[in-house]
């Protein structure tokens, strides 16, 4: 009657399985080798482009730092008016510091001579002392150079002395020819090269300030030409990451300017305060080239400590400079900028690092400056164009690896204890709870996905596993990892000596997450345990019909299929009987809901795919619940209401065919065994038109509004889904819900033509169940079909003659 069982234990494997060498195809040795001549391409034509390239950039860093700026002045002046004030506020600004600076430069060559003294004294005071060991360094240096330079000389001065009296007798050496040649007049090149040196840096700047301006009037031009260049026709997935760029450059960059500047007016403060002169231009300058990555706040810091060590007769006012500047950087860097920027940027500090490197050897110090703009840029292309996913791998500071791929990738590592390390470090972090869901389990999945591809060997999977399995039970014996009691996280009281059995669906590996679900139930006040993978099926029914528990849960790893829970859960229903039945397939790729419909032929009450919420649903199906039944509340309306519901003439009637129909439709729609249409008066339940209740219901055709599940959706005045009755404090202990059998509920009020609730179309089960919101819509649409009929049927009979006819 029953499939085999087969046992997936860590042993040997076909040598089919063995680590086969993959061989380079020609086809992926073209796509590298275009890969790489494409990157120099692309390399080529920065570098050789960059007259050109270079003012663009500048001209799209200056757009993202004024966009925000202009859009706000549009709501107010209109876009023109908006750009040209801001561009005309910047430039202004810039002429202005650029004024401050030229005449503190000037001021500053004026006392300069003054400080040559003190520069003099400095100097001296730093030369080493005479008996030092240093002293003695330096003057041995100077010894040897001496002699290296003295044996040249020397034999040349003594033969000059020895041949001094013949000397008239010696040949005179051969005069050398000289030419006389007429130079060229020198100041027009000399024009031509200062005008060069002014003019270019002007006709940058001209070309930037006219690129900015247009870009700012045309922004979303440029912008939807860019999506559709780009896109290529994905436009959500483009539109996506030139907002992220955009919003990223643009904070980073208005961030950057607030920081610097405060950075800038406390360097000033602080080095008037000291007695530096000039604070103005130094704070200026510190400023500005603070935006020059890792190089710029030193190099800030150099002229005035020069200067402090310049101006002073003592030690004092450059120790105080250095330390300003030392102060400040680490306020700045440690914890105003991680506080201010936050994850604005995206990138990691070494890729910043790196591309400071590259686009300064590529542009020089523009390319420095531009260096982070441009790569938030490649980041989040990366991170939103699948076809450039390694920028974002390479450049993004998003975590390289997932958890559980670092932890498979310690897990086949030489180092014994790596694994295990990270799992500690997990937990420390996390919980138990998040170690087994999101690292082992994923990892274990990955163990047996790589044997079956012929990625592992035998001996690495069995290895693999095994560690695994010792983690758990390392977990397993220590007190300091236990989860937090169910009634903290559930709130309702702990059920403990509850009963309840782990069964792997297939292997070893549905095994091992077995043990983790039993170890999590323990750890929740429960008598768990785990079957092992090897026993056969008889084997396990034999051994649950011994635990008699609550609850089984089958352990469904992927790649093991939901088809062999099926089959267990087949086989433990007609050997147990009523028991709860959930299933675990510990993958989030799965739907849990639609799991559960696929499986409720199998008389599986519920299907999970996490470990927390098995965990979670196992406890609330097996709680004991004591409170009492909640009858529903009378709603303040409730004179209104019964008006309207006596108005329209519904209550005794005879049963209308109409209205039969609906409710034997709803039955095969919603498969379930009752529909029901019901009208709730003042004490009572009455039905309008029912299909499926027990034969002395259907005749009485009402019950007590004390006990009524419909009540509440009137009282609510909304939808009501109740997935399992049994295990709702509301209606656990209702005697109508426990005569009958009753587990599930979903109930539709009924409105009236002024709104007001008068009844409900509903559904019931006598199993737990869900509903999906595309069934509650459903639901919906056919209450108002009900309402409809009701508002245009005839005139009901009267009691009266409902009697006579049953007469």
């Amino acid at each position: 009657m029953h499939s085999p069982r087969t046992s997936e234990r860590p042993g040997p494997v076909d040598s089919r399985m063995r680590t086969r060498p993959s061989s380079l195809t020609p086809t992926a040795a073209l796509s590298g080798i275009w890969g790489l001549l494409l990157i120099a391409f692309v390399v080529a034509t920065l570098y050789f482009g960059r007259s050109i390239i270079v003012p663009i950039a500048l001209a799209t860093l200056i757009t993202f730092l004024l966009s925000r700026l202009v859009t706000r002045l549009e709501r107010w002046i209109g876009r023109i008016a908006a750009v040209l004030v801001t561009v005309i506020a910047m430039f202004t600004i810039f002429g202005a510091a650029s004024w401050i600076i030229g005449r503190q430069v000037i001021d500053l060559a004026d006392k300069l001579p003054d400080y040559q003294a003190n520069i003099v004294t400095k100097i001296r005071s730093l030369r080493l002392p005479a008996a030092g060991p240093l002293a003695r360094f330096s003057s041995s240096v100077h010894a040897l150079q001496n002699e290296l330079v003295a044996p040249s000389i020397a034999p040349e001065t003594n033969r000059t002395r020895g041949n001094l009296p013949t000397r008239t007798a010696s040949p005179l050496a051969t005069p050398i020819p000289v030419k006389v040649i007429e130079g060229r007049n020198a100041i027009p090149q000399l024009m031509q090269e200062t005008l060069s040196a002014i003019l270019s840096p002007l006709g940058t700047a001209a070309l930037v300030l006219l690129l900015v301006i247009f870009m700012l009037l045309k922004r979303e031009d440029i912008r939807g030409r860019l999506i559709r260049l780009v896109g290529q026709g994905r436009i959500s997935a483009t539109t996506r990451a030139m907002e992220d760029a955009g919003r990223r450059v643009s904070r980073y960059l208005s961030t950057q300017f607030l920081v610097n500047t405060c950075y800038g007016i406390c360097v000033a403060l602080g080095l008037q305060f000291i007695g530096v002169p000039n604070a103005a231009l130094w704070g200026l300058l510190a400023g500005v080239l603070r935006f020059i990555p890792y190089v710029g706040p030193w190099v800030g810091a150099l002229l005035p400590v020069l200067l402090s060590f310049a101006i002073s007769t003592s030690w004092f006012i450059p120790l105080m400079t250095i330390a300003l500047f030392i102060v400040l950087e680490v306020i700045i860097s440690n914890f105003v900028e991680p506080w201010v920027y936050g994850s604005n940027t995206g990138v990691s500090p070494l890729a910043l690092i790196i591309s400071a490197v590259f686009w300064t050897w590529l542009w020089g110090p523009v390319g420095l400056v531009l260096s982070t703009p441009m790569t938030v840029c490649l980041a989040v292309i990366g991170r939103h164009v699948p076809r450039l996913e390694f920028l974002g791998i390479l450049l993004s500071e998003d975590q390289p690896l997932a958890p559980h791929e670092e932890f498979y990738h310690r897990l086949l590592s030489f180092s014994l204890d790596s694994a295990e390390e990270f799992a500690n470090k997990y937990v420390d972090t996390e919980s138990l709870t998040a170690l087994y869901d999101n690292v082992l389990i994923p990892a274990i999945a990955a163990v047996e996905i790589d044997a079956h591809r012929g990625s592992l060997t035998p001996e690495q999977r069995t290895s693999a596993l095994q560690r695994v399995h010792e983690i758990i039970d390392d977990f397993s014996q220590r007190e300091d990892v236990h989860e937090q009691k169910s009634d903290d996280l559930f709130g309702i009281a702990p059920a403990i000596g509850r009963r309840v059995v782990c069964v792997p669906a297939s292997a070893y590996r549905d095994e091992l997450a077995g043990e983790m679900l039993a170890q999590l139930l323990r750890d929740h006040g429960f008598e768990a345990e785990n079957l092992p993978a090897r026993l056969k099926h008889q084997e396990l029914l034999n051994r649950m019909v011994e635990v008699q528990p609550e609850c089984i849960c089958v352990s469904v790893l992927p790649p093991t299929s939901i088809a062999q829970a099926r089959h267990i859960a087949l086989a433990i229903h007609e050997r147990l009987g009523s028991v709860t039945i959930l299933v675990g397939v510990w993958s989030a790729r799965f739907d849990a809901e639609k799991l559960s419909e696929r499986s409720r032929a199998a008389h599986v009450d519920e299907v999970a795919v996490s470990l927390a919420d098995i965990v979670q649903r196992v406890y609330k199906m097996t709680a004991e619940i004591t409170d009492a039944m909640l009858p529903a509340f009378t709603p303040p309306n409730e004179e209104e209401r019964l008006a309207e519901l006596n108005g329209l003439s519904l209550l005794d009637t005879p049963r209308e065919a109409n209205f039969d129909q609906v409710t034997e439709r709803l039955t095969k729609l919603f498969k379930v065994p009752i529909a029901l249409i019901t009208l709730v008066d003042k004490d009572r339940q009455w039905f309008k038109s029912q299909t499926g209740l027990p034969a002395d219901l259907a005749e009485a055709r009402s019950t007590s509004r004390e006990v009524s599940l419909c009540g509440h959706v009137v009282a609510e005045d909304e939808v009501l889904i109740v997935r399992d009755l049994a295990r709702d404090s509301r209606f656990a202990n209702n005697p109508f819900v426990k005569e009958h059998g009753l587990r599930f509920y979903a109930g539709v009020p009924l409105r009236g033509p002024n709104g007001l609730p008068i009844g409900s179309l509903c559904i019931l089960d006598t199993k737990p169940r869900e509903i999906t919101n595309q069934e509650q819509e459903l639901l919906k649409m056919i209450a108002a079909d009900v309402m409809e009929q009701i508002k245009h049927r005839p005139v009901a009979e009267t009691p009266g003659t409902l009697a006579s006819a049953k007469g």
